[in-house]
């Protein structure tokens, strides 16, 4: 009887570890995500080079029930994951910006730092300055980079963590719009 509960047991656990194996890390469980919950309202300053299009800060409820938005939580010292996705962000921004809001947030950073990053990328999305890092607690945000897909009703799709490829990316633009 105690050997076939061993067996049970192996079984059991290797069954579970088969299924953590299949599913994606970078999409990990988010309460707001998993419930649709409503996406946590903020309201922080724009970077210098937004503010002549933007104001000098943006408060995400004047933004929510508007159109889908994507917000992707960086900052210039998380290399090379936000290096290698700033790029992308910056693409499908152009490609997308009358359907689908792009918003970046730099957090615990240093805003000549930031803007450097912005520089070298060339980031057009707007961007909003939190060096204390506050709205990334708000979301559950386990690190940099992240991003969260908001639909148009202003409840949270999706939460990806780690650099985002422009595949993935295309698919949760592709989700969010239908």
């Amino acid at each position: 009887m105690r050997g076939w509960l061993w067996v049970l047991l192996v079984l059991g656990l290797g069954g579970l570890f088969l299924w953590g194996m299949q599913r994606d890390p970078r999409e990990l469980p988010s309460v707001l995500a998993q419930e649709r919950r409503p996406a946590p309202d903020f309201t922080l300053p724009l970077l210098p080079p937004y503010r002549g299009e933007w104001g000098e800060t943006l408060r995400l409820a004047d933004h929510l029930g508007q159109r889908p938005i994507l917000l992707n939580f960086w900052a210039s010292w998380c290399f090379p994951a936000c290096y290698e996705e700033a790029p992308v962000l910056e693409e499908a921004w152009r490609r997308y910006r009358d359907r689908v809001l792009f918003l970046g947030v730099n957090v615990q950073d240093r805003e000549a730092d930031a803007l450097r990053f912005v520089g070298q990328f060339g980031l057009t999305f707007p961007s909003v300055f939190d060096p204390r890092g506050r709205v990334g607690v708000d979301y559950g945000m386990y690190g940099v980079p992240e991003t969260f897909v908001i639909d148009g009703e202003g409840r949270v799709m999706v939460r990806h963590a780690g650099a985002i490829d422009r595949f993935t990316l295309e698919r949760y633009l592709q989700e969010v719009l239908r």
